[in-house]
């Protein structure tokens, strides 16, 4: 059974960090483009970054220059460095996992960024 668990999310203040972690088990890790995607209150599901087995990342612009998105093979997993964070960022963060038809969903980490 494939199991997504993400971590580090919270509380902080704008223009703070934070770093999201996803570890993944029962699967094989580095087949797999990994991604962080977030949704908002009364908003859709919408991609923040994407990161390939072979390292090739895609970010949205509302995050780039921001945030940075990165994969540990060796511990299966994936992260997401968040850095001048804006109250916009304010979410429910998920880690994807994606093989050609097969996708799986983390339960999501909120973020929360408030002063």
């Amino acid at each position: 059974q494939v199991q997504l668990v993400e971590s580090g999310g919270g509380l902080v203040q704008p223009g703070g960090s934070l770093r999201l972690s996803c570890t993944t088990s029962g699967t094989i890790f580095n087949m797999y483009t990994m991604g962080w995607y977030r949704q908002a209150p009364g908003k859709e599901r919408e991609l923040v970054a994407t990161i390939t087995s072979g390292g090739g990342t895609v970010a949205a612009d509302s995050v780039k220059g921001r945030f940075t998105i990165s994969r540990d093979n060796a511990k299966s997993t994936v992260y997401l460095q968040m850095n001048s964070v804006k109250p916009e960022d304010t979410a429910v963060y998920y880690c994807n996992a994606r093989y050609s038809v097969l996708a799986y969903w983390g339960q999501g980490t909120q973020v929360t960024v408030s002063s």
